[in-house]
């Protein structure tokens, strides 16, 4: 699960990034613009991969505080 959130959490940073160096928004090309139904769904899983890795600041805080 950590990898998944991980590839996606990359996916939408190079996304985010076409988008401010390009203005291309790479997901809406590929699934056809962003109200599409499979570009919300990825948008989605970004946000959750986004969420999900906060778990990761979280447990170098741990680590650190047992130190």
């Amino acid at each position: 699960m950590d990898y998944l959130a991980l590839i996606l959490v990359i996916i939408g940073a190079l996304n985010w990034g076409l988008i401010a160096l390009f203005q291309f928004d790479l997901v809406a090309s590929l699934f056809g613009g962003q109200e599409a139904f499979l570009s919300r769904i990825v948008y989605g899983l970004v946000a959750l991969a986004g969420i999900y890795s906060i778990k990761f600041l979280m447990d170098r805080r741990s680590e650190k505080a047992r130190e």
